[in-house]
């Protein structure tokens, strides 16, 4: 009888049997009626067990997964519930979710028609990459007694992996296909330039670069000719992740490493569409889970499974080892995309020789973030000397920041600043600017 469980229903009927008793202390006429309201219980509780517990297979339930979470993204959790009770029951549903979730108040209660199934579902939003494990699924179902419920269990220990995110890559796709993303409005990119691929030559229009005019076509049709250029492809396109102990510092429930490896797996997509090489490593005390740059049809996933379990080492990361790994393992000039973050201009002048020692071989990017905590600070209006104080400390943090990529660019070095939450549209917005400038 270990699924059998004891409702309030039934303890509030003691209570009242308790309450004649009392009664009867005092008038000897409640003695009787005490005795009889006490075996009346006692036959209800009975009978109520045995409608819960002469079926077998009373209650039939499933839980539905998604075959992997995403990372910050919503996912659905899907669950039916089917009675096989010839009355209607009362059900309470509880899912032991896993532990990632600090979720210990899940109850979900359903009234179900006797022959008839429930389909509910409810919203998981992962913060953590790695595996998540479900426990049972619990089912109580109470007859319309409601003196004692009935516990069903399936589905033990479902397993589920949660990898970077990925939900949202068609979305970033289809802005990346049109060359212009949105972010604040759209903001529209400026071709100054083009690759030398030659594609064909065609007729003039109002807007071409007259620099591309082919003169020699152009006198033997009798009209202005243009050659057309297409997008160079197969370019490598590198995204290296610092997992040192700067990438901890969480925001919205995700940590910096987090947001980076999301905006890995959007910008891999999008360099993958574009027919061009995405490869990516992580570094800290050496340089870990390497991808090399490739355009083949499992990359995406490769890159994936290499970013599924990486965590934070709380070191403080060595840009010297770097240097001399990129040296050796990427000899053709890239593009390098470097995910870090630099709280401090004396922080990137300890580094700096390495990576201009990096840019010199390689077009680098340096992505590092917003402290949107900071940013709240500078636009709230102080109204004691506290947070006068506060306010003065945040812009000065705000101030070394922008010192930091006047630093960077005189070395050639560029850089994206940006809020956490904003960093996949900042990084596929750079790529295809660049892209379009013809600078790499």
């Amino acid at each position: 009888m270990k699924n059998l469980y004891i409702d309030q229903r039934f303890f509030f009927a003691l209570f009242g049997v308790g309450f004649l008793y009392v009664l009867a202390f005092f008038f000897t006429g409640f003695m009787q009626v005490a005795h009889g309201f006490l075996i009346l219980v006692f036959l209800v509780f009975i009978i109520d067990s045995l409608l819960l517990f002469n079926q077998k297979n009373a209650i039939k339930a499933q839980r539905i997964l998604p075959e992997k979470l995403s990372n910050g993204d919503e996912s659905q959790v899907k669950i039916e519930v089917f009675n096989n009770y010839f009355f209607k029951a009362k059900t309470k549903i509880i899912d032991e979710i896993p532990f990632q979730f600090q979720k210990r108040d899940f109850l979900i209660e359903k009234d179900i028609q006797s022959g008839k199934s429930v389909l509910f579902q409810y919203i998981l939003e992962p913060k953590e990459r790695g595996e998540y494990s479900f426990g049972n699924l619990n089912i109580f179902a109470q007859s319309p007694i409601g003196f004692v419920s009935r516990r069903f269990t399936f589905q033990k220990d479902a397993m589920l992996p949660c990898y970077p995110s990925f939900i949202y890559l068609r979305k970033y796709e289809m802005m990346a296909l049109q060359n212009e993303f949105l972010l604040g409005g759209i903001k529209k990119i400026r071709k100054l330039g083009h690759t030398m691929e030659f594609e064909q030559i065609r007729e003039y229009v109002q807007g071409d670069d007259l620099r591309t005019i082919n003169w020699k076509a152009t006198s033997k049709r009798n009209q202005l000719m243009v050659n057309q250029y297409q997008d160079e492809k197969s370019q490598r396109i590198y995204m290296l992740i610092d997992k040192g102990r700067t990438m901890q510092m969480p925001f919205n429930g995700l940590s910096l490493l987090d947001y980076s490896i999301n905006a890995t797996m959007a910008l891999s997509h999008i360099i993958l569409k574009k027919s061009d090489r995405a490869g990516m490593m992580t570094f800290s005390k050496k340089t870990e889970n390497k991808v090399a740059a490739e355009n083949k049809s499992g990359q995406l996933k490769k890159i994936s499974e290499a970013l599924y379990n990486v965590q934070t080492n709380f070191y403080e990361s060595d840009f010297n080892r770097l240097y001399q790994d990129l040296k050796f393992s990427i000899g053709q000039r890239s593009l390098i995309l470097m995910f870090t973050n630099f709280e401090t201009l004396d922080a990137v002048n300890r580094q700096m020789k390495y990576l201009r020692g990096i840019a010199k071989n390689h077009l680098l990017v340096v992505v590092f973030f917003k402290n949107s905590e900071l940013q709240d600070l500078i636009r709230k209006n102080p109204e004691n000397m506290q947070e006068v104080y506060d306010e003065i400390v945040a812009e000065k943090f705000e101030f070394e920041k922008k010192l930091i990529i006047q630093e960077l660019r005189k070395y050639g070095i560029f850089t994206i600043y940006t809020l956490p939450e904003n960093l996949n549209t900042e990084v596929i917005n750079k790529y295809l600017e660049i892209k379009a400038r013809g600078m790499l």
